[in-house]
């Protein structure tokens, strides 16, 4: 393995797995390999999973047949949820070389040194109640934003959901290095920071070896502000339970967090949400919509929700289609519900057809983009601070054009001007 010397990645899932992935591509820079794009031909190939979806699962497969067919001498290694769920299903697919758990993810430079090609796929694994420790992570250039890992794993136990199996216990970085790690992003010239992790509101617990820090995510937030020079940041999807009105109304004065929340709701109607063994209820998750938008009328919210999981009957999902059809939100992420292996939502009945779960999908959807357009509708002639960020071409004979987003996450699109990339400008939406 030694002589191998280009390296191409892929990522499939969150945001957190974005910024595992482009701190694995720096490590591996840093010992000599040349960085690819996936669609090149590269010495190894790095799979990044997830394991959220069924779908995920079978774009992993699909991309080891690309490389099969594309680069067959290649090593191909997978890591991610998918590979800590599922190691030997893994190792099985015809191709894969090293299949890395969750313990083993950011030791891929030691692993790639003795790898050898043409022996069987090498599973380098353990329980995942034997992960403790975290590993810091972020992403730059990889994303028009820079994501900031400062939590992973989580304690909830929620029926659907493979994550607490595949991550481990919740357990978080301390403040004082995720202060220093914004400030080397400062020097590079970072703009935005989000900031992300598996379970974002239960920051401040366990580090390595499992230790207590005695902070919290309220503390995090007030010492970002107050010691960095980052201009923006935003804070990832958050517990509807760990996000408190405090955190809300020190966000609304705050000088550098932008007017944005994205809450995890998964069903407005509350005998579903007991199913799923969620934390709160809908009369809970109300009560943070009114708050925020209390001190934040021009707040952008955006909510996900899962359609068609066990025990979701036709009356349960118009109940929810009416409460978030009523709350003062943004947009919807949604998704269908799909089984996972030794979760508890396996054994809830009645099943809801796939047929049943894709059309209540599109009914969310439609619902997201009239949400959307109201929202940004009624920002019409405010003006507001954009973050340009990308250049927008899809063909080269096209006018390039740069895309930004306001404070409150508003996508705006203009014709390429060379002094705004990277910087934030007054802008009046229209």
């Amino acid at each position: 393995m030694n002589k191998q010397r280009s390296v191409a990645f892929h990522t499939l899932g969150c945001k957190l797995n974005f910024s595992e992935t482009s701190t694995l591509s720096r490590q591996l820079e840093q010992e000599g390999f040349e960085k690819k794009a996936f669609t090149d031909k590269a010495d190894v190939y790095v799979i990044n999973t997830c394991s959220v979806t069924e779908n995920a699962d079978k774009e992993c497969r699909q991309l080891v047949r690309r490389i099969q067919r594309q680069a067959p001498e290649s090593f191909v290694v997978i890591t991610g949820c998918y590979a800590q769920l599922k190691p030997t299903e893994i190792a099985t697919i015809p191709g894969v070389d090293l299949v890395l758990g969750a313990a083993e993810k950011f030791n891929l430079v030691q692993h790639l040194s003795s790898l050898t090609k043409g022996q069987d796929a090498k599973i380098c694994s353990c329980d995942i109640e034997d992960v403790s420790g975290f590993n810091a992570s972020y992403s730059v250039s990889d994303r028009t934003r820079t994501f900031l890992k400062v939590q992973d794993g989580c304690d909830y136990s929620c029926t659907f959901c493979t994550i607490p199996m595949a991550r481990g216990k919740s357990r978080s970085d301390s403040i004082a290095n995720v202060v220093m790690q914004a400030k080397e992003l400062a020097k590079k010239g970072v703009k935005e920071i989000v900031l992300t992790g598996i379970n974002l509101g239960d920051f401040g617990k366990g580090g390595e070896g499992g230790k207590k820090h005695n902070e919290d995510f309220f503390e995090l937030i007030k010492v970002l502000d107050q010691e960095t020079t980052i201009p923006r940041y935003r804070i990832s999807s958050i517990e509807p339970n760990l996000l408190t009105n405090e955190i809300i109304d020190w966000v609304a004065k705050s000088r550098s967090f932008m007017p944005h929340f994205h809450i995890p709701l998964q069903s407005g109607s509350d005998a579903v949400l007991k199913l799923m063994q969620r934390r709160y209820s809908t009369s809970l998750y109300t009560e943070r919509i009114k708050a925020i938008k209390a001190v934040m009328p021009h707040a952008c919210i955006g909510v996900d929700v899962i359609v068609g999981s066990p025990g979701e009957t036709e009356a349960y999902f118009k109940e929810s289609f009416d409460f978030i059809h009523s709350l003062d939100i943004s947009y919807l992420h949604v998704f269908t519900y799909s089984e996972r292996a030794m979760t508890k939502a396996l054994e809830i009945k009645p099943v809801v057809p796939i047929s049943v779960r894709n059309e209540r999908n599109k009914i969310l959807r439609n619902l997201s983009y009239q949400k959307q357009q109201y929202f940004n509708a009624q920002h019409i002639g405010n003006t507001r601070p954009v973050l340009f960020e990308s250049i927008k071409q899809k063909d080269p004979s096209d006018i390039p054009m740069l895309e930004g987003y306001s404070d409150n996450y508003i996508r705006i699109t203009t014709p390429f001007r060379a002094e705004w990339s990277n910087q934030i400008v007054d802008w009046k939406i229209n």
